[in-house]
Parts: C-alpha cells; sequence; structure tokens
C-alpha cells in the first residue's frame, strides 16, 4: 500500500509546518503497527508462594533454610518472578483455605516445605490442576504435584559415628518430632552407625508430637541428660536442646542450620541443608514451560545438606573417621542401611551386603535391632 494514497498526496516536509510533520508520523506509524506487535508484551512473572510450618525469621534450623533458599532464588530471578513466603502455618487443615485462596489470585506455583502439608497439596492439586505444586519430604505424586526431599540420613550417619564416640555414659538422647519415615530413617541411620564404633552406646528417644515446639524441645533435653544423655540429638527445628546441652555441660548436634553459636562448647557439628540450588532449578523449569513432576531425593553429594565444622574437641581419630565417612557417603561408596540388619522385633531385614532400596526407606516404619523404646501413632 503507498503510504502517501492516505493522505492524497505526500507533503513536502521541508517547506511545510514542523506539526504537521509529527501528525504525519504519528498516523503512519499508527497504521503500520502489527497487532501482533501490541500483543508481543512479555508475559507476567510466575507468583510463587511458600509456606512454612514455623517464622520465616526463625533464627535456626529447617524453616530458615528453606527461607535462605527462597531468598536465594528470588535474588537470582529478580523481576522475572514472584516469590512470596506464608509463615506459621502449622499443618494442613490450616493451610488448605490459605492454599485455595492463593489459587484463585493467581499464584502459579507452590512449595509446601513441611509432609505435615501433603493432605492439603492433595486436595489443591485435584482442585487445580493448572498449578504447581512441590512438597518437602512427601510421598504423593500426581500430574501437577511433585516431591522433594534428602537422604538426611547420611548426615546421621556422621551423627552417629562421632556421638559414639564422643558419649561416656554410653547413653544417647534422641529428640524426636513425629513418626514419619523421614524420621524414623534418621534415627536408624544414627543408631546403626553409633553402635558400630560404640557397640555399648543406648538411644534414649523421646517423642515431642511437633516439629517445631519450643518448649517440648527444651524439656524433652533436660529429661534426657537428667536419665543420664551426654550427647543430645534432635529431628526438630529449634536451637533449644543445644541451648540446653551447652547450660548443662554435654554434648549436642544442631540439625538443618548451622547451631554453634547456641551452643560454642557444646556443639559437636551441624548438618545444613542448601535449598537455593534446587528452588532456582524448578523455578527455571516453570518459567521455561518444562516443569514435571519430579521426585528428587539428594544426597549429600548434591551439597542439598552439608556437614559443619567439627569441634575441636573430638580426638584426632574421630575426626578423621568422620571426615572419611563424609567422603564415602558422597560419593556413593558406601550408604546407611547395608544388611546385615534385623527390625527391632528380631526379624530379617537386609541380608549381609544388601542395600535398601529407595522405596523401602520411603517407607520405613520400624525401629532397627538394638533400639528400645517404642513408635508412637503417626496422627
Amino acid at each position: 500500500m503507498d503510504p502517501c494514497g492516505i493522505f492524497g498526496r505526500c507533503p513536502t516536509f521541508a517547506t511545510e509546518n514542523p506539526m504537521r510533520l509529527f501528525a504525519f508520523l504519528f498516523v503512519l506509524t499508527s497504521f503500520f503497527v502489527s497487532p501482533l506487535g501490541l500483543m508481543a508484551q512479555e508475559a507476567e512473572p510466575p507468583k510463587i508462594a511458600f509456606l512454612y510450618i514455623s517464622p520465616a525469621d526463625d533464627p535456626t534450623g529447617w524453616t530458615r533454610q528453606h527461607e535462605r533458599g527462597r531468598r536465594s532464588a528470588s535474588a537470582f530471578f529478580g523481576p522475572k518472578a514472584q516469590l512470596d513466603y506464608f509463615d506459621n502455618i502449622p499443618d494442613s487443615e490450616t493451610a488448605l483455605p490459605l492454599l485455595r485462596q492463593l489459587a484463585e489470585d493467581g499464584y502459579d506455583m507452590f512449595f509446601l516445605t513441611s509432609i505435615l502439608y501433603q493432605n492439603a497439596a492433595i486436595n489443591l492439586a485435584y482442585e487445580y490442576p493448572d498449578v504447581k505444586i512441590e512438597v518437602a519430604t512427601g510421598y504423593v505424586r500426581t500430574e501437577n504435584l511433585a516431591t522433594y526431599s534428602a537422604r538426611f540420613y547420611e548426615g546421621r550417619v556422621v551423627h552417629g559415628i562421632i556421638g559414639g564416640s564422643m558419649t561416656k555414659t554410653n547413653k544417647i538422647g534422641y529428640i524426636a518430632s513425629l513418626p514419619t519415615p523421614e524420621v524414623l530413617r534418621g534415627i536408624n541411620a544414627a543408631f546403626l552407625a553409633a553402635r558400630s564404633v560404640n557397640p555399648d552406646v543406648e538411644f534414649e528417644i523421646t517423642w515431642i508430637n511437633s516439629y517445631y515446639n519450643p518448649e517440648r524441645e527444651e524439656q524433652a533435653a533436660r529429661d534426657l541428660i537428667a536419665n543420664g544423655a551426654d550427647v543430645l540429638m534432635q529431628h526438630t527445628y529449634t536451637a533449644r536442646p543445644m541451648e540446653v546441652a551447652e547450660e548443662l555441660g554435654v554434648w549436642a548436634f544442631g540439625w538443618s542450620s548451622e547451631m554453634r553459636e547456641f551452643g560454642p562448647n557444646a556443639s559437636l557439628t551441624s548438618t545444613i541443608d542448601h535449598w537455593g540450588p534446587y528452588y532456582i532449578k524448578r523455578i527455571r523449569a516453570l518459567i521455561d514451560g518444562e516443569w514435571e513432576n519430579t521426585d528428587v531425593v539428594n544426597g549429600m553429594g548434591s551439597n542439598t545438606q552439608i556437614i559443619g565444622r567439627l569441634s575441636e574437641e573430638i580426638p584426632n581419630r574421630v575426626t578423621l573417621l568422620a571426615l572419611d565417612t563424609i567422603a564415602r557417603l558422597r560419593s556413593g561408596e558406601i550408604n546407611a542401611f547395608t544388611g546385615p540388619i534385623r527390625r527391632q522385633n528380631g526379624d530379617g531385614w537386609l541380608a549381609a551386603g544388601e542395600v535398601a532400596s529407595e522405596s523401602d526407606l520411603l517407607m520405613m516404619d520400624f525401629f532397627v535391632e538394638g533400639l528400645t523404646g517404642f513408635i508412637p501413632e503417626n496422627q
């Protein structure tokens, strides 16, 4: 089409009013703008929500490390993704109404950082098939529901070797949260490792029926020490057990994050979770349209969990054994659950040299032989 035909003639701009030049260019530009060009605007950045059981500003523990991972991903993507968090959400019953509202508000993806949200995640997945959902330590997947975790029990192997070597009373106190397969894997791995260096060591396990309850964690620590434990382990979120260990002069291990500052004399070491790389990878997959309902379980070799600084009070031989164990776990040379291993009731589980399958570990619901005490019903 001849653009001059629009006006009947082509103006001689050198001799005519400059305002007419501006008007001509405006109309000409408007005429030739493609409708597709107007539509080819950048898509809205995805809205992504993280749910936490405990406060996002906790100075230690599980939630702190997930929040650090969220911040890392937020800094990486900048304006290309909106990453929000919602904390102090204790369970699925509380989470589901919030998740429904967020889905209605246009959130595209949810990272639910506890297995306690699994029932809510399943409901949301069916009600909102277009959203993407990931549950930390979960084990149920659907087309739009993924799970992610780590072999946290590998860190327990290191704890067991150090703890079994350091105890003088041959009694280790273990503060357990809920009887989930993840928690049971940790107890069993720690015990087997401790027994490998000290056949006389015993575990006393106290269940507090919560991942996050500072008062119960503190009381459990005091009770275990009163009963003779001189080493504490925990599968709970706060540093209260470490603080009690510091106060009463026993050893302790930090869990999920570095807890040395809360027990500089008590701390033997901590396991430290790193979620940032995983969150970046999964959000990138969402943005690129490549998200899949995966089941990711990373080992120590992926650096999802690392072992923190070892106490200088640990004897050199134990330090060397711990460092060698870390290296062999990272390389996959050894596995925490290699037979022969029997169940607590004496029934066989793994034959000599047999390694537990991922499916066996995923559904673990028993103690190994040598552990005393009971497993409560999972409420």
